[in-house]
């Protein structure tokens, strides 16, 4: 493992304890205040170590979908909070300088949460990417 892999995975996200699956149960007001507070975390490594803090965002977005799953979204509040935070997360994502085999894991590791999503909360269009993702293997480009 190289040393910045082995960076990325000793690194202690407290956002992590916060969102294991049924986390919040049916209420919004909390889930929507853990999703500000690992949201503001994302952001505050992403100004000293963009790599680390994208790979954070994406730990965030896997387990987002599985702790959500049984708040009570009638009110919009949650989706409203999830939405800022894929607005806020996914330029952080993008603009990582990170080399093709870490920037692939990163978008198999989205996809798997995407098709384990049973709540559409981490539909990510096209206009919040900005710039593509790509994955090296036979010239896909992603976004």
């Amino acid at each position: 493992m190289s040393p910045a892999r082995t960076a990325v995975h000793s690194y202690r996200w407290g956002f992590k304890a916060r969102f294991r699956r049924h986390a919040f149960g049916w209420r919004s007001q909390p889930a929507v205040q853990r999703v500000k507070e690992a949201v503001s975390e994302v952001k505050q490594v992403a100004r000293r170590d963009p790599i680390l803090a994208a790979d954070g965002a994406v730990s965030f977005l896997e387990r987002l979908s599985p702790a959500l799953e049984h708040v009570d979204g009638s009110s919009g509040a949650i989706g409203t909070a999830v939405n800022n935070a894929l607005r806020a997360l996914v330029p952080i994502i993008v603009d990582a300088p990170a080399d093709p085999a870490v920037r692939e894991d990163w978008l198999e590791r989205l996809w798997a949460a995407h098709e384990a999503d049973r709540m559409p909360y981490i539909e990510i269009p096209r206009r919040l990417l900005g710039k593509p993702l790509y994955l090296e293997r036979g010239g896909v480009n992603v976004g």
